[in-house]
């Protein structure tokens, strides 16, 4: 059962509910107010011969009007004496005589006026029955005057089949217009449906749900839906991107490794000079396959979501550490210099903040021309924030390219990173690790003049542990 057919369904079936109780209200309504109407025309009319019965003391030799005035054509009186005998009729009863239950009679005997339905050769008649009292209150005499009610029931009954057909015709209606509407509404769905579908069946995740929609919850299910296809397909890109770097990355030190072996094995072994050269590259390349390898456990850590336990770090003692290790990766190829230095502590993972520092460190050596400086900064902000900058005189990077270079396995020279031993996952593994201590990374660069990298950290967290998510 389609979703447009069970709207559709119980869209005509709350409507037919809903004039089903209009009809009946309806109906009720002005069959009371009809009903109603007759009980005052009788009982006007009966009070009326009550009164002229009245006037005399003597109610045997009274007669009642017949004058058009006092009594339409459609009613009909009597009077009767306390026996229940007819006494005198309307010329509009002829010979007939209106019936008087014992019951009637005996209400009328008691002083009281009512009214009673009466059925008469299949027509009903309302009548009223009243007593008729001599000066002294003694009821002496019973006036009954009727109208029949088939006028008003054929009128109800046109009335009641006028509301079938006519709810009928409203709840065909409210049917077609309910599956046109809901159709048009539930375009948008078919077309997602439809995208969907073929995405599966060619495994294009480049197609997306075109077209205007209104602002309303179908137009934003197309455009989270369209959000969605975004994010799945740079998930897909960056994971082909991922496999076809690292294909790579590891293509050339096997090469490398493979190419040596084969140089030993035809004899190359037999010299100490050759043994040793082939020995340390297939060392330097084993090296760097175990970096690469190390890098994507630790990206794949951030990515399970592994909890880091955060002890108080002393970060000005921490970077002093990081310095020194910078001054021997730099090996005199260019400056490194210790800048401003802030006394600050923070909640973290000393290990992993040490990481975050040497990853940005590598990053600017690597990228500074020599004779080049790479200045490491600490700051303590008055807003509770620790800034630490790693600022180099390098290349810079182009504005179009400083959004991506916190995603894994890119680089702005993969050649010349690839020469200095890089994996293009440091930045990656630094903005990963920044995060998870709630904090943030951020770069500002200029061709030409060098980069700043920035990273953000608070100097307290109230929580001993933190996930870290990549």
């Amino acid at each position: 059962m389609t979703l447009r057919f069970r709207l559709t369904f119980w869209y005509t079936v709350l409507l037919a509910i809903v004039l089903l109780i209009f009809a009946l209200g309806f109906h009720m309504v002005v069959a009371q107010a009809l009903y109603n109407e007759v009980d005052d025309t009788i009982r006007s009319q009966a009070e009326q011969v009550v009164a002229v019965f009245e006037v005399n003391i003597d109610p045997m030799r009274s007669r009642l009007p017949t004058t058009a005035i006092v009594f339409a054509s459609q009613v009909f009186a009597q009077a009767t004496s306390v026996e229940g005998v007819v006494i005198d009729t309307s010329p509009s009863l002829g010979e007939e005589k209106l019936a008087l239950p014992d019951t009637a009679l005996q209400q009328n005997l008691q002083g009281e006026a009512g009214f009673y339905d009466w059925l008469s050769g299949g027509a009903t008649m309302r009548v009223y029955s009243a007593p008729v009292r001599s000066p002294d209150g003694t009821v002496v005499a019973t006036v009954q005057v009727a109208q029949s009610l088939d006028a008003i029931n054929s009128m109800l009954q046109v009335a009641r089949l006028a509301l079938l057909i006519g709810g009928g015709i409203a709840v065909a209606l409210a049917a077609l217009g309910g599956a046109i509407i809901s159709g048009t509404a539930l375009r948008p769905l078919n077309q997602i449906a439809d995208t969907a579908s073929r995405i599966a069946r060619a495994e294009d995740l480049d197609q997306r749900i075109e077209g205007a929609y209104p602002d309303d919850e179908v137009g934003q299910l197309a455009d989270t839906f369209n959000e969605m296809m975004e994010r799945l397909q740079d998930l897909f890109n960056t994971q082909q991107r991922l496999v076809a770097d690292v294909s790579h990355e590891l293509r050339t030190p096997l090469a490398t490794i493979q190419g040596n072996v084969d140089l030993l094995r035809r004899g190359a072994a037999s010299d100490p000079a050759m043994l040793g050269e082939g020995l340390e590259a297939i060392g330097q390349e084993v090296a760097r396959m175990s970096r690469l390898v190390r890098d994507l456990l630790l990206l794949a850590e951030a990515d399970a979501g592994v909890q880091l336990t955060l002890k108080p770090v002393e970060l000005d003692t921490l970077l002093l550490e990081v310095y020194r290790e910078a001054l021997l990766m730099a090996n005199g190829r260019v400056k490194v210099r210790l800048g401003h230095e802030d006394q600050a502590q923070v909640q973290g993972d000393a290990d992993r903040l040490k990481q975050l520092l040497l990853n940005l460190l590598s990053n600017a050596i690597a990228y500074t021309p020599p004779d080049g400086t790479v200045t490491l900064s600490l700051h303590c902000r008055p807003d509770g924030w620790v800034r630490v900058t790693v600022t180099d005189t390098g290349i810079g990077i182009a504005p179009e390219d400083q959004p991506q270079i916190f995603d894994r396995f890119w680089r702005v020279d993969r050649a010349r990173t690839r020469a200095a031993g890089g994996s293009g996952l440091g930045l990656s593994i630094a903005k990963s690790i920044a995060e998870a201590h709630g904090g943030t990374i951020a770069v500002d660069s200029e061709p030409g003049k060098g980069s700043t990298f920035e990273v953000l950290l608070p100097q307290s967290l109230t929580a001993n542990a933190n996930v870290w998510q990549g």
